[in-house]
């Protein structure tokens, strides 16, 4: 039998003041582990707590697309290669509990209206996930806007690289078997529809019978590179989990934030360029 672990995160950037956070939604997936249960039930209990936190960037308190909405993505993926996404999902308070009713179906990814009627059809309720917080944040940038106080062509990201912001969780159950998961509001100045890194299997996650793998950061940049298949593969070539959390992040340059977490038959992992509120049980 192997030692249930559990790493989550609350984005990189975010503060150490939401550390709680993490450490709550770690405490809630270990309650799932308790007496033998499931990774993925472990991943997806606190992947809600921390959708549930107004705090974070993901469910209630998602930030909001340039015209107002919160657009939301979330997936969660196991060992077996079972796979549940959403993208650009409105008005459900945890996008990653449908993520997890897609995994059901015969497909991975559902997007947009079409994601919302599946979420009606499966007996979610209408939720407006947009806080006070989240409006006062839209309004800044939509000034910062107004005032050209950004770069030509779709400003470039060094000069926002403190606003990224993804949740995430990994799990290791007393059976060996991993599951990943992560949710987002997205990042600022996103135009609507846009998609991320975060549903998409192997750019914001992904999981196998070496380990499982939760990323956040620079959407765009973490798909250009692949990043949690690529930290994964390390994994599963015999790297340590936390040097191939290491190696991952020097995929990138500093300018652009990245936070990875891992879980491996030996032990957990964690790196970040940001500061990060993150948390395992593992020593």
């Amino acid at each position: 039998m192997a030692s249930p672990v559990v790493v989550t995160h609350c984005g990189a950037g975010s503060t150490l003041e939401i550390v709680d956070a993490a450490e709550t939604a770690g405490r809630a997936a270990l309650s799932a582990l308790d007496g033998g249960g499931r990774a993925l039930d472990a991943v997806t209990n606190a992947i809600v707590v921390l959708e549930d936190d107004e705090r974070t960037n993901a469910g209630t308190g998602s930030r909001l697309r340039i015209d107002g909405r919160a657009q939301m993505d979330a997936s969660i993926m196991t060992e077996d290669l079972e796979s549940g996404a959403v993208a650009a999902i409105e008005g459900v308070r945890n996008p990653i509990l449908v993520a997890r009713k897609v995994m059901e179906t015969p497909h991975v990814l559902l997007v947009g209206a079409d994601a919302v009627a599946f979420a009606r059809r499966m007996g979610f309720q209408s939720h407006n996930p947009v806080t006070a917080a989240a409006k006062v944040r839209w309004k800044e940038s939509l000034d910062r806007i107004r005032r050209g106080d950004l770069p030509p062509h779709a400003r470039k990201w060094r000069d926002f690289r403190d606003l990224a912001g993804t949740v995430g969780a990994v799990a290791r159950d007393s059976r060996g078997h991993f599951c990943a998961g992560s949710s987002t509001g997205g990042t600022a100045f996103m135009m609507p529809g846009r998609v991320g890194d975060t549903p998409i299997v192997g750019a914001g996650i992904y999981c196998g019978s070496a380990g499982a793998v939760s990323v956040t950061g620079h959407g765009e940049e973490i798909i250009r590179r692949v990043l949690s298949k690529s930290v994964y593969d390390l994994m599963a070539r015999g790297r340590r989990t936390q040097a191939a959390c290491d190696e991952g992040l020097r995929l990138f340059k500093k300018t652009i934030p990245i936070g990875i977490i891992a879980v491996g038959k030996d032990g957990a992992g964690e790196a970040c360029n940001r500061k990060m509120a993150w948390w395992t049980n593992a020593p």
